[in-house]
C-alpha cells in the first residue's frame, strides 16, 4: 500500500469541536492499494471529526458508484454503494488498533492517517452478490435485458461448427 498525504489529518492544530473532512475517492486511490475488482469508481467521503479532550471520535460516510461485473449476466453496471463507519480514537502508550471500532494513539501522535479506514468502508459496503438493475437474482427480469440474453445466444449459435448441421440433418432424414 502507497500511502497518499492528503488522507492524513493533522490532528494537534484543531480546536475542541467538529470539524468535516470531504475526500473525493476515484480509481487512483485503489490503485494505491493494489485493488482491482473496481473497473471505475466514484466516491465521495464525508468525515465528521468531534475532537474533545482526551478522545476524538470519528464518523465516516460514503457515497458512490463502482463498476462491476453482474453476477447474473456477466455485463459491467455502475452499483451505488453506501456506507458508514464510526471510529473513537484515544491516546496511550503504543499504537494499538486491534479493536476495529478503536485506536489508541502514542501520545506524541500529532495527526491521523484515515485512508486505510476509507479503503475498507468503501470496500465492505460493496455487497457480495451484485445483480444489476432490471435483473433477478434467479434470471432476466425486464424484456429488454431479455432481448439483449436472447441476441446473444443467437450469435454463439451462428459462431457454432457448421459440421453440427450437417449431422443434424441426418437425424432429420430419420
Amino acid at each position: 500500500m502507497k500511502t497518499l498525504s492528503e488522507f492524513r489529518i493533522p490532528f494537534v492544530g484543531l480546536k475542541e469541536g467538529k470539524h468535516q473532512f470531504d475526500f473525493q475517492i476515484d480509481r487512483k486511490f485503489f490503485d494505491a492499494f493494489e485493488y482491482d475488482e473496481f473497473e471505475e469508481v466514484d466516491f465521495k467521503i464525508s468525515l465528521e471529526l468531534n475532537k474533545k479532550t482526551t478522545l476524538m471520535e470519528l464518523d465516516f460516510v460514503a457515497n458512490g458508484t463502482v463498476k462491476v461485473p453482474c453476477d447474473v449476466t456477466g455485463e459491467d453496471f455502475d452499483l451505488e454503494v453506501n456506507g458508514d463507519f464510526s471510529l473513537i480514537v484515544k491516546f496511550g502508550e503504543a499504537y494499538n488498533d486491534d479493536n476495529e471500532n478503536l485506536l489508541i494513539l502514542p501520545h506524541e501522535a500529532y495527526q491521523l492517517e484515515v485512508q486505510q479506514y476509507i479503503y475498507e468502508l468503501i470496500v465492505l459496503s460493496v455487497p457480495q452478490k451484485r445483480v444489476k438493475p432490471g435483473v433477478s437474482r434467479k434470471g432476466i427480469k425486464d424484456a429488454e435485458e431479455l432481448e439483449k440474453q436472447l441476441k446473444k445466444k443467437e450469435e454463439q449459435k451462428e459462431q457454432l461448427d457448421p459440421r453440427w448441421d450437417q449431422l443434424k440433418q441426418l437425424l432429420d432424414k430419420k
